[in-house]
């Protein structure tokens, strides 16, 4: 494709060209991300003489420079004029890949690997494995390092000769003297081992592996659990148990005296465990998986409580309840927090695996003591998590059970538990009914409209109207709403802000008659207020009620309108708005607070809006 630069990019070439070789830093910086344009200006040709050896010659640039050059080069190959020149670049990107900063080899390691998925297998032989081998032999670590990041996409590309050649320089980095190199190498070899056959990989990756799993720094160790993961994806199944030296080095992590190797094998468990086949499992995952729910180490067991549900999935019911579940019932009276709160993320998953007895006689007791946990995130994990307890017991038998730790924990001082309970209210109240709810809950959800924390109030009042949703307007009517009206009458003014609040949330739930008999009485007493808080919210209030009562049929709640309906507002909603609104937004536009004012306005824009339409 021929691609040629605009009049605009034109302009400023000679100025970034400067900039490229500025002492300022920024300069520079900003240079770089435009060197696209640049090039576009110089000709793929030019791009070529000129600007890419330019480039190698600039490596020794400040990290922020070098990074940004880095990963601009991946994206490069269409301004030296295509995949036949992709090449040249690789120079520059060779000498980035030694850099010592980091940052700047990863950025350029990624770009020659983005670069070689372009080249042709020629180029491949001739330019870029060549280079990788360049790296690999190299005396300082840090390009060694890089290497181990080069092997992957090239070997696809390889003839099987070259092929050959990369396994053997890659197992020299393997056994690299420099610990940094070993651990990248580590990092890597699991990409590199899904690049080949089951053959090669039994053949030459194993014994790799087995060098790693090894190693005397656990750094290097620990990463070899991503390895052996990928070799028993890559090997069949069926011949796993001939290979001894996997189940050997799977034994040997699975009690690592690095609590960090087994951090990384309990994290890794439920990948383990799906890579190998179902006899490992039963004889050597279970006991591990039991091994590790002791674990000495809190943060081992915190990593194997988040595996519970997907490993248990995969094991036979009744090896669950006589080998599994007595660990992890010792895990809710656990020392750390932080292991109470994971087993809280994650124990509701096994209701569905359990069934409905066995959840009840397990998992309900368990239940009813973390949500007496003195750490609020272990109570509120256990409540965010219960509806897949519900799916298998039914709401009623949960709600008998936890009912009374939910009320208390309706009171809990920490104010992200009670939101939790709130949020739960709906569904609870959904599968109840009326009478259980009004019996044991209607006067719990009142007195969330008074709590201190904003947040609590809010859901509390969007809480009304999905409750009002579940039991309908005549409920709302008799039940909720003459309470929220009556907060309208309270002395402390965070009563009234409520009144408002709940206004605005429930008037879209209930009919016109809800709001001719209920709402807008107390919303006219509210425009007197003397706090202009109070008042402005009573023109953003009005603002809203304009809005439902514009589109409430005679009948029914908004609920009933199609999205695609035309109808205009009752005449009872008209009637409304133009004989007790109006009035009153009239006299808040007259109001001595701008906010008041300015709130007032708004609505009576809408009033107009609606006056044109009607």
């Amino acid at each position: 494709m021929d691609i040629q630069p605009s009049n605009d990019e034109l302009y400023p070439i000679a100025v970034l060209i400067d900039e490229l070789k500025h002492d300022d830093v920024l300069l520079r910086l900003n240079a770089i991300k435009r060197l696209s344009t640049i090039a576009l200006a110089l000709g793929p040709e030019r791009t070529r003489d000129e600007l890419i050896p330019f480039l190698d010659e600039s490596v020794e640039d400040e990290d922020e420079v070098l990074t940004a050059l880095s990963e601009v080069l991946g994206s490069f190959v269409e301004y030296v004029g295509g995949q036949e020149h992709g090449h040249v670049l690789l120079s520059p990107l060779e000498n980035l890949a030694a850099i010592e900063e980091p940052l700047v080899r990863e950025k350029a390691v990624d770009s020659l690997n983005k670069i070689c998925q372009e080249l042709s297998q020629n180029q491949v032989e001739e330019y870029f494995i060549p280079l990788v081998i360049r790296l690999s032999k190299a005396d300082w670590f840090t390009s060694k390092i890089s290497a181990t990041g080069l092997y992957t996409v090239p070997y696809s590309k390889a003839t099987p000769r070259s092929q050959d050649g990369l396994r053997q320089h890659f197992a020299q980095l393997v056994h690299d003297d420099t610990p940094m190199v070993r651990r990248q190498a580590a990092t890597n070899l699991a990409k590199f081992a899904k690049t080949m056959p089951a053959d090669l990989v039994v053949s030459e990756m194993i014994p790799l592996f087995q060098h790693l799993a090894q190693d005397d720094q656990d750094s290097v160790r620990l990463l070899t659990v991503e390895v052996l993961i990928s070799i028993a994806e890559v090997v069949p199944k069926d011949q796993q148990a001939s290979h001894v030296v996997i189940l050997t080095i799977l034994r040997s992590l699975f009690g690592d005296k690095s609590w960090r190797v087994r951090y990384m094998v309990a994290d890794k468990f439920e990948k383990i465990a799906k890579a190998v086949e179902s006899d490992v499992v039963r004889r050597d995952l279970v006991p591990a998986f039991v091994k590790l729910l002791k674990d000495s180490e809190a943060e081992v067991r915190t990593a194997i409580a988040g595996q519970i549900p997907g490993f248990c999935k995969l094991l036979d019911r009744q090896i669950l309840l006589d080998e599994i579940m007595s660990p992890v019932e010792d895990l809710v009276t656990d020392t750390s927090q932080h292991v109470r709160a994971a087993l809280g993320t994650q124990i509701s998953g096994l209701a569905p695996i359990l069934g409905k007895d066995e959840t009840i006689s397990h998992l309900l007791p368990m239940f009813l003591q973390m949500l007496k946990d003195e750490f609020p995130d272990v109570r509120l994990h256990i409540i965010s998590k219960l509806e897949q307890v519900n799916d298998v017991i039914g709401i009623e038998l949960l709600s008998q059970s936890l009912l009374p730790a939910i009320v208390q924990l309706a009171e809990d001082k920490q104010w992200r538990v009670r939101l939790a309970i709130i949020e739960y209210i709906p569904l609870l109240a959904k599968q109840l009914g009326v009478e259980f709810f009004d019996e044991k809950l209607g006067n719990l959800c009142m007195s969330w409209l008074g709590d201190t924390v904003f947040s609590i109030r809010q859901a509390a009042t969007l809480n009304l109207k999905q409750l009002t949703d579940v039991f309908g307007v005549e409920w709302a009517r008799q039940t909720i709403i003459p309470k929220v009206m009556a907060m309208g009458d309270q002395r402390n003014y965070l009563y009234r802000m409520t009144t408002c609040a709940a206004i605005t949330t429930l008037a879209p739930a209930v009919n016109v008659a809800a709001i001719e008999e209920f709402i807008l009485p107390m919303i006219h007493k509210l425009i007197r207020d003397p706090i202009p808080n109070i008042r402005f919210n009573v023109a953003k209030s009005y603002g809203v009620l304009i809005d439902v009562l514009r589109k409430l049929p005679a009948e029914g709640t908004l609920a009933n309108v199609k999205p695609d309906s035309a109808a205009g507002p009752s005449d009872l909603g008209l009637e409304l708005i133009q004989k007790q609104i109006v009035p009153n937004l009239e006299k808040l536009q007259a109001d001595s607070d701008v906010d008041v004012r300015f709130f007032a306005a708004q609505a009576m824009a809408n009033i107009g809006d609606l006056m044109q339409t009607s």
